[in-house]
């Protein structure tokens, strides 16, 4: 898959995750998270914002596992999340 193929699976990845009603665990929802902000998020490090200490303590602890993968890595890895948690 080249980079333009990629870049459209995980949009319709993303329109199916944003759609669901299907409640996942909160692990799971991190990773989505991590993957999603590290493949979408290309300059430096993303810090997560909000007020909530401990919420943004696990985002970031998520953030962390998947540092070491490229942003095509990380949205290939949210895609396979998608098709693996969301059967809609």
């Amino acid at each position: 898959m080249n980079k333009e193929e990629l870049h459209i699976e995980f949009l319709k990845a993303f329109e199916k995750a944003s759609n669901t009603a299907i409640e996942l665990p909160p692990d799971i929802m991190l990773h989505f998270y991590a993957y999603y902000k590290h493949g979408t998020h290309t300059e430096d490090f993303y810090t997560p914002s909000g007020n909530i200490e401990l919420r943004n303590a696990f985002k970031l602890n998520a953030l962390l596992q998947v540092k070491n993968l490229t942003p095509d890595e990380a949205k290939l890895k949210y895609i396979e999340l998608v098709n693996q948690y969301i059967t809609d």
